[in-house]
């Protein structure tokens, strides 16, 4: 396999420094030719009966096909035979590396019915096939992509309903607790409140109690005294 001729110039006038667009191409010479010279390979008695082929046709040959040359690569000579051992296209000189082989057939006679062979009927079932296997995987990959992304987005919205249902019950949790301690909380404060008060009054009381020892002890008789000892004692056990 050999780099493609230039496609875009005429093979021939380049050779005379000319720049011609190509319009066909020689399948046998392998050259691209313009408008003019085109018309003198079809008239001259040695490549009259090339067959000729369309720039805009060979374009739209695959690129490897397009890569493939019509000479040996070695010899560059023509390939006229061909060998079914190496499965390779020879030219007349390219026999002497062949001696061995024992079928070398005339590449003309290969090429006579390639396109309607059998080969070419299975290779198109082949790829047909290949195609519509292909395709299936695609549809079926696709159809699971889809199917995901809806599971997906399902899965979502169940998280999310999840976490709103979890929400609500923390939510509510704390409104119970909050509001059972606010209630043990106010509970706690009256009763406080309430001692607080009790205390205080019995403060108010001890702090007149005092008072009115010291002045016992400063005014009154004995026997005041001692009677006044008895309600103290009295008092003070009651407190």
């Amino acid at each position: 396999m050999a780099s493609s001729p230039c496609k875009d110039v005429c093979a021939l006038c380049q050779d005379d420094d000319l720049l011609n667009q190509t319009v066909t191409w020689c399948t046998e010479c392998d050259v691209f030719l313009c408008m003019e010279c085109d018309k003198h390979h079809k008239k001259s008695p040695s490549s009259k009966c090339h067959k000729i082929m369309s720039t805009e046709d060979y374009n739209n040959l695959p690129t490897f096909m397009q890569e493939i040359s019509v000479e040996c690569q070695d010899h560059k000579k023509e390939f006229v035979l061909y060998c079914s051992c190496h499965a390779c296209p020879c030219c007349v000189q390219c026999v002497t590396k062949h001696q061995k082989c024992q079928d070398l057939k005339p590449l003309s006679e290969i090429l006579k019915n390639v396109k309607s062979s059998a080969t070419v009927r299975l290779l198109e079932k082949d790829i047909a096939d290949l195609k519509e296997n292909f395709e299936e995987i695609l549809q079926y990959l696709t159809s699971m992509i889809d199917k995901n992304n809806i599971q997906k987005t399902k899965a979502i919205e169940e998280i999310r309903t999840m976490r709103r249902s979890i929400d609500n019950y923390i939510n509510s949790l704390e409104q119970q607790i909050l509001g059972d301690l606010e209630s043990k909380h106010s509970k706690l404060k009256l009763n406080m409140n309430t001692l607080l008060k009790q205390m205080v009054h019995k403060t108010v009381k001890i702090r007149k109690l005092q008072d009115d020892f010291s002045n016992m002890t400063l005014y009154a008789t004995k026997l005041q005294m001692y009677i006044g000892l008895r309600e103290i004692e009295k008092t003070t056990s009651e407190a």
